[in-house]
């Protein structure tokens, strides 16, 4: 199966590719880890990306289609793959398109998570990362047994500066501005489908098997 989840950043995307790399055996394609690993890296492209990500900006789509084009060609993703954060542009989709149809490849599903921006801000200032394994954790309703330290690894836990308020929302206003077009792009392209995201991941989970169970990928 070949899908995308589309969405503002901490709508629940993660949580639910997390179920479909354990239960399907999907690669997972994370745009927002491949940026952050180059940030973490220090280079010269990892700066340029800082740049963008600590104004709540998009990375140009320069910067981005070769390294997800590059990243699809991987063995992992010849059963299937799961793109997390990207497209978020409706030149980036169709950028995507182009690559399918040159590769011969399709989509199945473009899972769109519906959330009220007051539900996601409240959700995301409240996150908490791992240090070492990149385990989420919230403070208000997913809080460690431990304050700040990681139940799974023992590691720092810290709150991203990207996941402060004044980011956040500069990031949804772009969000909105940019790639919700993409809604209507896949909704025309009978792909689309709408989640929940305001009533929790679980659901969230439950209704996107559900709808892939009825379609048979």
């Amino acid at each position: 199966m070949r899908c995308i989840l589309v969405g503002p950043p901490g709508c629940g995307k993660g949580t639910l590719s997390g179920s479909l790399i354990k239960e399907l055996g999907l690669a997972h394609i994370s745009t927002g880890d491949i940026f952050r690993a180059h940030r973490a890296s220090q280079s010269e492209f990892g700066k340029r990306i800082a740049m963008y990500l600590d104004k709540g900006s998009l990375v140009p789509d320069e910067l981005v289609l070769d390294i997800v084009f590059d990243r699809l060609e991987q063995p992992d993703c010849e059963k299937g793959f799961i793109l997390d954060g990207f497209p978020r542009t409706l030149a980036q989709a169709e950028a995507l398109q182009s690559y399918f149809e040159k590769t011969g490849k399709a989509l199945d599903v473009v899972a769109n998570f519906n959330i009220t921006d007051d539900v996601l801000v409240q959700r995301i200032i409240t996150r908490r990362i791992c240090s070492k394994c990149n385990a989420v954790y919230n403070v208000s309703y997913h809080a460690p047994k431990q304050e700040n330290i990681c139940d799974e690894c023992g590691g720092e836990l810290i709150h991203r500066r990207d996941d402060h308020e004044d980011v956040v929302r500069e990031r949804l206003k772009v969000y909105h501005a940019s790639t919700e077009p993409l809604i209507d792009y896949y909704r025309k392209k009978n792909l689309l489908l709408d989640l929940n995201a305001d009533q929790g991941s679980e659901q969230v989970k439950a209704d996107f098997f559900s709808y892939i169970r009825g379609k048979n990928f």
